[in-house]
């Protein structure tokens, strides 16, 4: 297992792994054979930036077994997804604020995100397992009061892509199976979401398969695998954490 980072130090961009409290410096490309260079910097010394640079973010409704229940929907034959705008992304402990054009409820959602490592086009499953570098946590952050305003139309992506609401980080995790793990969100301190990957309808080889034989995908492209039960509004002020076991814990503010 291996996590990597993206920062800034000292006004200049890097990437490396974690090593405890520090960072082993690398250079190249992280999707394809990056170089240690051999510099270490301290994490307390650096700004944790997003760990990738996604070309897109394709994000996944009614993913979770749990939840389609609790919903009254059906499961789905095939993934349901929408895209987060490229300017939403956010990265760990920066703040979430509330758009100026909103005033209703945002809430959080924490979810497993995918991150691919090389493109990855009408792959088989064994070719979309290949494809997967590793694993993040996300917020996906929703205006939700915008999403079914229209009845005429669900606005997936609006409600879903204002600056600040494509929350991920801190790290990549490699060489993981995330199938026994829990997502869990903290919100000031109180577990407000946890549930266990394994209950997804989509597994990530499947969902990536799938996906791809729609869209391509890129090294540094992020899906977010969708969300379970447990989802609620974020008031100004709040403290709110996804917490991964094994993956990593995202912390954030919400303004």
């Amino acid at each position: 297992m291996a996590q990597w980072l993206r920062f800034q130090n000292q006004g200049k961009s890097g990437f490396g792994q974690l090593q405890g409290e520090s960072i082993v410096v690398y250079s190249g490309d992280l999707f394809n054979q990056p170089r240690a260079t051999g510099e270490t910097v301290r994490l307390a010394d650096i700004t944790i930036d997003i760990p990738c640079t996604p070309s897109k973010m394709i994000a996944m409704v009614d993913n979770f077994h749990a939840l389609v229940t609790k919903l009254e929907h059906a499961i789905p034959a095939e993934p349901l997804y929408f895209l987060k705008g490229t300017n939403s992304f956010l990265a760990a402990n920066q703040i979430i604020r509330t758009p100026h054009s909103y005033s209703g409820k945002v809430v959080y959602e924490g979810e497993l995100g995918i991150v691919i490592g090389k493109t990855c086009h009408e792959a088989s499953e064994t070719e979309a397992a290949n494809a997967i570098f590793g694993y993040t946590c996300i917020n996906d952050v929703t205006a939700i009061e915008i999403l079914n305003r229209d009845p005429g139309y669900a606005q997936w992506t609006r409600a879903k892509s204002f600056n600040t609401f494509g929350v991920f980080g801190p790290y990549i995790t490699t060489d993981i199976d995330p199938s026994k793990l829990h997502i869990k969100t903290i919100l000031n301190d109180q577990e407000r979401q946890n549930y266990p990957i394994a209950d997804m309808i989509f597994p990530p080889a499947k969902l990536v398969s799938l996906i791809s034989q729609d869209v391509p995908l890129h090294a540094g492209d992020i899906i977010a695998c969708g969300t379970s039960v447990g989802v609620g509004s974020m008031k100004p002020g709040s403290k709110v954490s996804i917490v991964i076991e094994g993956v990593g814990r995202l912390d954030n503010r919400f303004e």
